[in-house]
């Protein structure tokens, strides 16, 4: 099926870096990689699948990226993926998987296999695009770091799959109809794993995951933009553990997080003199997430 996908005309491969841009040794080489007997999982397939999320980081400069990657990280987060255009995203890599061993890092938005071979070169675990670039596709084949390519129609995702991806983002998700389009797409492929991408908040995991998503990625809804414009850490810390509470569904972490929330808010409520509106805002969002945290549970 992936050597007939090499004849297809380009206007039905759409979004595609297919067979048909290639030179008929590297299309002979996709239909190689689509027919070779396949080999062990790469850690990053493991870790992805059993977290189930992928926090996807994109900071103004490298020292910025680095403390918002080690707040979600020590918030929880065990699967990170930071944006290539990211500044010294490569020394951050090397920096994080030196005080992070056990946690899984990648690089995200990597729109090239020259790109692809330096974050490779840095350490990165996997590799994520918001389309198809069959020449990292092939590139890694044979490799222990997991390419994840991107794709939006079925077309797109039979291609990626049958060509060697082990699992696809469908992106941009939110856009295309959420996990609504993602429970629509597994009833054909229910043998794909799917990374749902874009635009997911917090509380909508659970729908992502129940739709047959295998992970999701979470953007701002752990960096969000007004912390990472203060630097405020210690919120992207806290984002991050609820992010990965909501996941497991464990609700009597996720009310004792909520009390740690409001705690702290009202703490520096106190401290900066605040008006209570604020606390009472952050009392309601979290309400608004968890039914079961009422107010019983926040002083």
């Amino acid at each position: 099926m992936a050597l007939a996908s090499c004849f297809f005309p380009r206007h039905r491969l759409p979004l595609i870096s297919g067979c048909r841009s290639l030179s008929p040794l590297a299309c002979a080489r996709a239909h190689d990689t689509a027919t070779a007997p396949s080999r062990a999982s790469p850690k990053a397939l493991e870790a992805i699948l059993d977290s189930k999320l992928i926090a996807c980081l994109r900071a103004q400069d490298g020292v910025t990226a680095m403390e918002a990657a080690s707040a979600a990280l020590s918030g929880g987060v065990s699967v990170l993926e930071i944006v290539m255009s990211t500044p010294g995203v490569l020394e951050v890599v090397k920096g994080l998987l030196k005080f992070y061993p056990s946690s899984v890092i990648g690089v995200g938005t990597v729109l090239n296999v020259e790109d692809a071979r330096k974050a490779v070169e840095a350490g990165a675990q996997f590799l994520m695009s918001p389309g198809t670039v069959m020449e990292i596709l092939l590139d890694l084949h044979n490799s222990d770091v997991l390419y994840i390519p991107g794709a939006m129609t079925p077309t797109e995702i039979l291609f990626a799959y049958n060509t060697g991806a082990r699992i696809v983002k469908i992106y941009p998700a939110s856009i295309l109809g959420g996990a609504r389009y993602i429970s629509a797409l597994k009833k054909p492929f229910s043998h794909v794993p799917m990374v749902a991408s874009q635009g997911i908040a917090t509380d909508s995991i659970g729908r992502y995951i129940k739709g047959g998503a295998s992970a999701v990625v979470l953007s701002d809804a752990i960096f969000e933009k007004e912390a990472m414009r203060r630097k405020d850490f210690n919120k992207i810390h806290r984002l991050a553990h609820l992010a990965t509470l909501q996941v497991h569904q464990d609700k009597r972490s996720v009310l004792d997080v909520c009390f740690y929330i409001h705690v702290v808010e009202i703490k520096r409520s106190w401290e900066a003199e605040a008006q209570i509106s604020e606390v009472e805002r952050a009392k309601a969002h979290c309400m608004i997430l968890y039914p079961e945290c009422n107010r019983k549970y926040i002083i």
